[in-house]
């Protein structure tokens, strides 16, 4: 399944969402918790232009590859972010800004782990992994530092708990 749209709030991101594998809610539960979350990312970013997103739904079998294959971690993980293009902070958005691929089982185990739903827990790693796309890391504690606060600041909008906390 997969579907192109713009979210809702006018924003200029053309979003195509697939879930390909893992038992995720239906698709117009997620199409609405990803305009959401891209929505208040952007809203804490400022970025500006028109481009494009992929969001992809899978498991943990197929993320393990993928993080093995990239990352030279063999193991599963959350969500990861695969960049079109370098994006510097503060440029303007280049035609494409990549991907963004969640795992359901690791996300809804880490979800029930920490009490948490499943909605809010998507919602921030969409938030997560949209804003690596937008040149954001969390390597130093200064960089996860300010990479946090956006996405304190991006799910209080949506009223979602902070997940730091």
């Amino acid at each position: 399944m997969a579907e192109d749209r713009k979210p809702g709030g006018g924003l200029p991101v053309d979003i195509d969402i697939s879930i390909e594998a893992g038992d995720w809610p239906d698709e117009a539960g997620l199409t609405r918790l990803v305009d959401r979350a891209v929505a208040a990312a952007f809203a804490e970013t400022g970025v500006d232009g028109a481009s494009e997103l992929s969001i992809v739904f899978s498991d943990d079998a197929h993320i393990r590859t993928l993080n093995a294959g990239w990352r030279g971690k063999d193991k599963p993980t959350n969500v990861l972010s695969f960049p079109a293009f370098p994006f510097p902070k503060g440029a303007p958005l280049p035609p494409m800004l990549g991907d963004i691929v969640l795992a359901a089982e690791t996300v809804a185990r880490e979800a029930a782990l920490e009490d948490k739903p499943l909605a809010n827990h998507i919602t921030h790693l969409v938030i997560h992994g949209l804003l690596h796309l937008l040149g954001h890391d969390h390597e130093t504690d200064a960089e996860a530092e300010e990479m946090e606060a956006i996405e304190r600041a991006a799910l209080a909008r949506l009223a979602i708990p902070d997940p730091y906390a």
